[in-house]
């Protein structure tokens, strides 16, 4: 594999360089000196951001793109071996990285890699880690797959040894990674038009702490199923964090406030204990904030400031995120897309100052709802009143045999007031004549349901 060194600036060239993640790495390299080009389907805000700080994009991906002298080149993993610059690159012999392996030859360039795994938690989590080390000083760069207001997006470039970042499992992409410190939030049943079932994710999980060196970290929720599974035998040091005084980290007495946000007791086994307090709502945050504490403890960070950090944190966009209000309605926007995400949100909303909860749903990919169908009713039956848009599914064909109206009918069948709208004008409209003062309507999702609400608001 083609070997990165900040010291030695070469000329990268990104294929699809307007993503999110894909437009982070490529500033990154530029603030190194790096000559940096790449190309994208669309001109986008992030693509302008590009250009104005002198990065050369093409729009369209054309075999011309693809130039003499090109060191390496760099392409999502929407790309694939047709696109006409991939296969210009692989004729002229140019080495090529996908995004994720690109990232792990990133992160071997700190001392310091903190990255944050698990099925979902994922954001929130490295949000935090990289809220507790800015506070504290420490400068750290950040890759986070969301935006946060306080690095103003979804990445920042630091000047120390610094760097956390997600890992994400899906296609094991986590596995090229060169962690120092592994966080790892939870292991569900989860991206099973990929892996074979649990078993198969477990294993993947094993294999990704395995990759922390013998001087490194491993941080895991002691709520995972098995979890000795991922650990045991690991020459790195292990954290557990969890409700049990067993565990490395714990919490106890545990209080909520109207809006959903805890208060706790963390006890910090040799060390410290602390009553924190949180800013963003719901239980599953008071595991990610363990987790976050783990990791920011282990990085030097002291407890007085971790309480001072955690107290404000707002979390990432679309996490919890309130968008405004219609009259007196409240609306709340949540990427929560699996079962346990959506169980957790809609949890944290029963919460939220004893209101009536409805809630629009659209699902991602038709593989997770046949697999998931009876959990999806399980979790959406925690709320009042259930709305289901169509299935969003980008890679895979609708021929599973499931749909929106097969979650909407089941939990219609068990008591739970719910509907099926095959347009967004159609539940905007189903809305705007339901909801009554005091409501919460929450759109969950990962994919374009936010439009809902914030056509909502528009009218």
């Amino acid at each position: 594999m083609y070997q990165f060194d900040f010291d030695q600036p070469k000329w990268v060239h990104f294929i699809g360089i307007g993503g999110i993640s894909m437009s982070g790495l490529a500033e990154l390299l530029l603030s190194k000196g790096f000559k940096v080009t790449g190309s994208d389907s669309f001109d986008t805000r992030m693509v302008r951001k590009l250009k104005s700080d002198g990065i050369d994009v093409a729009f369209g991906q054309r075999a011309e793109n693809i130039k003499q002298g090109m060191d390496v080149v760099i392409y999502t993993a929407a790309i694939h071996p047709d696109n006409p610059e991939y296969a210009e690159a692989k004729s002229r012999g140019i080495p090529m990285l996908n995004r994720a392996e690109f990232l792990g030859q990133v992160m071997k360039q700190y001392s310091v890699s903190i990255n944050i795994s698990g099925t979902h938690g994922k954001t929130t989590t490295t949000s935090m880690v990289a809220q507790l080390l800015l506070d504290a000083g420490k400068d750290p760069t950040v890759f986070v797959g969301g935006m946060l207001d306080s690095i103003g997006g979804n990445f920042r470039i630091g000047q120390s040894e610094n760097f956390v970042a997600e890992a994400c499992e899906y296609t094991n992409s986590f596995l090229s990674s060169y962690p120092t410190t592994a966080v790892i939030l939870n292991v569900r049943a989860e991206h099973l038009d990929f892996f074979k079932d649990l078993d198969d994710i477990m294993e993947s999980f094993r294999r990704f702490a395995g990759l922390v060196p013998k001087e490194g970290l491993v941080v895991i929720d002691s709520g995972i199923e098995n979890y000795h599974k991922i650990i045991d035998g690991l020459e790195c040091r292990i954290k557990t964090v969890g409700f049990d005084p067993e565990d490395d980290y714990y919490a106890d007495e545990i209080s909520f406030d109207d809006s959903a946000k805890a208060s706790f007791t963390l006890h910090e086994k040799g060390g410290e204990t602390v009553r924190l307090s949180l800013n963003v709502p719901g239980e599953h945050n008071i595991n990610n904030a363990m987790a976050a504490v783990a990791a920011a403890r282990d990085a030097g960070v002291s407890m007085e400031s971790i309480k001072k950090t955690l107290a404000v944190f707002g979390g990432a966009h679309r996490r919890f995120e309130i968008k405004g209000k219609l009259g007196g309605v409240t609306i709340i926007d949540d990427y929560a897309h699996h079962p346990d995400e959506i169980a957790a949100t809609l949890k944290a909303a029963r919460k939220y100052k004893d209101a009536r909860v409805l809630c629009v749903f659209q699902p991602h990919t038709y593989t997770r709802v046949k697999t998931l169908l009876n959990e999806f009713v399980d979790a959406l039956s925690l709320a009042d009143v259930v709305v289901m848009a169509d299935v969003y599914s980008d890679r895979e064909a609708d021929n599973y045999g499931v749909s929106s109206k097969d979650i909407s009918d089941r939990l219609s069948e068990r008591g739970t007031e719910a509907y099926y709208f095959k347009t967004f004008d159609e539940i905007e409209n189903f809305f705007l004549e339901k909801c009554i003062d005091g409501d919460l309507l929450i759109t969950l999702g990962s994919k374009n349901v936010y439009l809902i609400g914030e056509h909502l608001l528009g009218k």
